[in-house]
This record gives C-alpha cells, structure tokens and sequence, in this order.
C-alpha cells in the first residue's frame, strides 16, 4: 500500500512537472519586440524594392502566396494549395476565403493578379517573373499565373520577401508604384502586423492585426524596429535590455563580444535563402584584366584564409564559386586558387608582364563599398599589400557613399572592387543577373563586370527553363565550372550573417529567410 501510495506521488509530480514545462514552452501572447538595425529603407513596400532593410517589414505588413520552411520546402500562407501544370507554363494559386486587408477589405485573386504584374514591373529583379504575361482570375480566389515558358524559380518567386501582395484597391490608382505615398504612410497589406508609424532613419512601429487569417496569430503585440547606422551602439542595446534582437550582423567585434555573452544567443540560421557571397570583381572590358591569366593571378595571389580567419574572426567561411554552398544548386567542381604565390608570379610572366626596376609588374586600381569596413576597405586594403607581393601596384580608392560607389561601378569606372552580393534563393533570381551578357547594362548589380561568355549564356537559359531538379543540378554544375575558370569575379567570403538575442525570444523565423519571412510565430517568454 506504501509502495503504491509513493509511485501516485511520484507520477503526480512528475506530471506536475511535465505541466509546469509544457506550460513555459507554450507562445506567449503580448510584448514587444524591439529589433535593431544599421538598415535604412526609403520605404516598407518590398513589391518595389529589393534588399534586407524593406523586406523586413515588408514581410510582417504584407502577406504573400507562399512561405518557405528551412528546408527549401513551400509551405501555405495566402495560398491554401497551388498546382504546377504538367508542362510548367501555368501555375494555379487556390486562395484562402478569410483573409482580410488591414482596412478591411478581403484578399482576393484580383489582387495576386495586380500584384504579380506590379512587381514584374517594378521590382529590381527582372527576372522573377519574366516568364508571366498574364495572370487569370476565374473566381475571387483562384489566380492562374500563365507563363511563355516553364520557370522552375516561380514558387520561390512568391516568397514574403519577393512577391507581397497588395490591395489592389489602394495601388491601382494611376500613381508610380515606385514612389507611391502608400509604401511609406498609412501602409495596408493582409500581414499579420498593421503600419503603425515610419519615421525614416529612425524607426518603424508595427502592431497586431487582429484580424489576421491565421488563428490567434500573431502573439506580438507590436514589433518597434530602431534604426542606428552604428552596431556597437545596438549591442550595448541589447545588453542592456533595450532592443531583444539584432539580425544581419557581420561585424567580428559585434559577434565576438555577443559570443562570450552567455544573456545572449546567437545563430546564423535563417540567411539560407538570401545567400550573401563577398566578392572581388573584374572589369573584364579593361586591359590588362581582360586576360584570364591576370584574372587567375590576381586570384592565386590571395589568401582566403587570412580575410576569413584574420579579417573575419573565423566567423565567415571561404567561397569559391557563384552559388552559394547551401544552395541545393551548389556544385564542388569548380576551379579553386589556393593561395600560390609562385604561380600567380608565374601567370603574370606568361601575360607579358615583367617586373621592372621597383619590382612592379602592372598597376590597378581597387574599389570598395561603403558601409562594412571589414568586406570592403579592409579587404581592399589587405589586396594593396598583398598584391604587392608578385608585383602589382594596387591602388585603393574610397567612395564618400554608397551612391558614389554605385555610380561608378554601374558606369564601369573601375578595374576591380569588392563588392557584397546575394544569391536571393534560386540562381534564376539572384545569379544570372552577374554573368549574362545580355545583362551587361550601367545599373549596379547587373553584369558590371562586362563578362560574355556564349556557353555560359546558352547554360542559364536552359537552367532557367530546366523543371527537371536533376538536370538544373548538372546545368549548374557545368556553369559554375566555367565561370570559376573564366573568373570574372574572385569568390572571397561567405558573408557571416548572425541573428543575436536576448534569451526572452524564442521562435524568429529560421525559415530561409529568416526575419524576412512574417514574425507571427515569434514570442516573448
């Protein structure tokens, strides 16, 4: 009777504890999150504009078709189920019948159509949807998006931080979508997060839609970005309880005082998708960088292990090829230059290049962008003393701002600079942009480089066609071997993206988006 009376004690406790540990573990509803940010955005409409600082509260106020797990695997957000037809050239959207805009108004296939032509002609990257010439209708919440040609990009394409979907009722009004008064006062999407204030440079505020379609979500009450070019001052933030989160953050001193805090945790999952390489690129239009054996030399030259280890605090990873190792296109055979200072002299000598009585051989230019001193001016400066070594003459020249900078390189004013650069999830989206020669143009982040290569040409087209996931594969493979040979651009670094927190958030999305995905399974414990 003893014996049976203590195993009731024990289960009952045990089970109290098991209670009490559900019971911690379980979201928590209210709070607010603040996240810091060296990000500025000139808007909130991700439909317009690329890059981190829109996309962030882009995808928070505007939902989109889909949303993507960490496993590359699309998984149902505005879209209840959608259908890819057997010949790829058409895609049905099947929506859901409850979600509401933020004034109201419900979410219908009228506005996926809107919004889907709107970003193909809107949004910086062209390519996303070049293939769609029209999106059908057939009832409110039915939208078939009819392509010329299969595009195997076109589910990733409707991401959060790609493809936001706007009320129709509101953009269709004659206005230019780019610099609409909308996208950055009284914004109004279906996210689970309603525009409170934006107060450029400085923050935005969000807070709960009520309303949103998905049950008791979100559990955030408001989520305040603040916005502060200079990261130490968002660390002491965050140390001292003033921010809860810090996303997109690179900088070896920010990660290295944040690991040995033991109040903070610290992860780079999530940045998957966006896919950040650092990069030196070649004007290959200009002597002598248009011989591949200089481009080669140059590359032998350079000590990936010195800029990951020294300059990055062993927090970034080598590259060495377009596609970015997480990528399910990445590829292992590519053309690698570890470092080979013997070989890199001996290329300059097959080149014509001949050391003259300063032991200089040619001289060169470096730029670099503004903004991250370890990826750009510090790799650029480690180039000038390190070129030097097998005789080339590099001089660095710093840009006053990103403008400058970007004038520059979209003019093709320059023989080389370091350059950061994502893949942003599928190579139709991200990487073909770099390398086709059709693309050469004076806007940054195209072909800057001037690289034409025909194979490489026929290779991306046929990859951005290609459904077949194993024929892409081998498409891509045989692109990446080429390019590595050509090298337009030496691959230097995987950018070390980290996302820090204080231990009272639990569940930031580590989707491959990461925070650029909507925020509505996020807590605060």
């Amino acid at each position: 009777m003893r014996s049976a009376r203590k195993y009731l004690t024990t289960m009952l406790a045990a089970l109290a504890m098991t209670g009490a540990s559900m019971a911690a573990d379980a979201p928590k509803r209210g709070g607010t999150l603040v996240i810091g940010s060296t990000q500025v955005p000139r808007h909130l409409n991700g439909a317009v504009q690329s890059g981190t600082a829109t996309a962030l509260p882009s995808a928070q106020l505007f939902a989109s078709p889909l949303r993507y797990d960490a496993d590359w695997k699309p998984q149902p957000y505005l879209a209840q189920s959608w259908e890819l037809a057997p010949d790829g050239k058409s895609l049905t959207l099947r929506l859901r019948k409850d979600a509401l805009f933020h004034d109201g108004k419900p979410v219908t296939s009228a506005d996926v159509a809107f919004s889907v032509m709107a970003v193909k002609k809107n949004h910086p990257f062209q390519t996303m949807f070049a293939p769609v010439e029209a999106v059908d209708t057939p009832d409110p919440y039915t939208a078939v998006l009819r392509m010329s040609k299969p595009h195997p990009a076109i589910l990733l394409a409707l991401s959060p931080a790609l493809m936001p979907v706007l009320p129709k009722h509101i953009y269709d009004d004659g206005q230019d979508l780019k610099t609409h008064p909308r996208n950055s006062a009284n914004v109004v999407g279906s996210g689970p997060f309603v525009f409170k204030e934006f107060k450029p440079g400085q923050e935005i505020v969000l807070e709960r839609f009520d309303k949103f379609f998905l049950p008791g979500k979100p559990y955030l009450d408001r989520i305040v970005v603040k916005i502060n070019p200079d990261a130490t001052n968002l660390l002491i933030g965050l140390e001292r309880g003033d921010i809860a989160a810090l996303p997109f953050m690179t900088e070896p001193t920010i990660l290295r005082r944040a690991k040995d805090n033991p109040a903070i945790a610290m992860t780079s999952k999530g940045y998957e998708g966006i896919g950040a390489l650092s990069w030196l690129a070649f004007n290959t239009a200009r002597k002598p960088l248009n011989d591949v054996r200089v481009r080669q030399a140059i590359a032998y030259a350079i000590d990936k292990g010195f800029i990951t280890k020294a300059l990055n605090a062993g927090f970034a990873s080598p590259a060495n090829g377009p596609i970015i190792g997480t990528s399910p296109f990445a590829s292992q055979d590519v053309k690698k230059y570890p470092l080979d200072l013997k070989k890199s002299e001996q290329l300059l000598e097959e080149a014509g290049f001949k050391k003259d009585g300063k032991g200089e051989r040619l001289s060169l230019t470096v730029d670099y962008m503004p903004g991250s001193d370890v990826q750009g001016k510090n790799v650029a400066e480690y180039l000038r003393s390190q070129l030097k070594k097998v005789g080339i003459a590099v001089q660095v020249r710093a840009s006053p701002d990103f403008p400058t900078w970007a004038k520059r390189i979209a003019s093709h004013d320059f023989d080389m600079t370091t350059d950061i650069v994502f893949n942003w999830g599928d190579p139709v989206i991200g990487v073909h942009r770099t390398y086709l020669s059709s693309n050469i143009r004076d806007i940054i982040w195209t072909n800057t480089q001037s690289y034409s290569n025909p194979k490489v040409d026929t290779l991306l087209e046929q990859a951005g066609t290609e459904t077949d996931l194993d024929k892409r594969r081998a498409l891509y493979g045989e692109f990446q071997r080429i390019v590595t040979e050509d090298l337009p651009i030496d691959f230097l670094t995987v950018i070390p993206y980290h996302t820090l927190t204080s231990k009272k958030v639990h569940a930031l999305p580590e989707g491959i988006w990461g925070v650029m995905s909507p925020m509505d399974d996020t807590y605060l414990q």
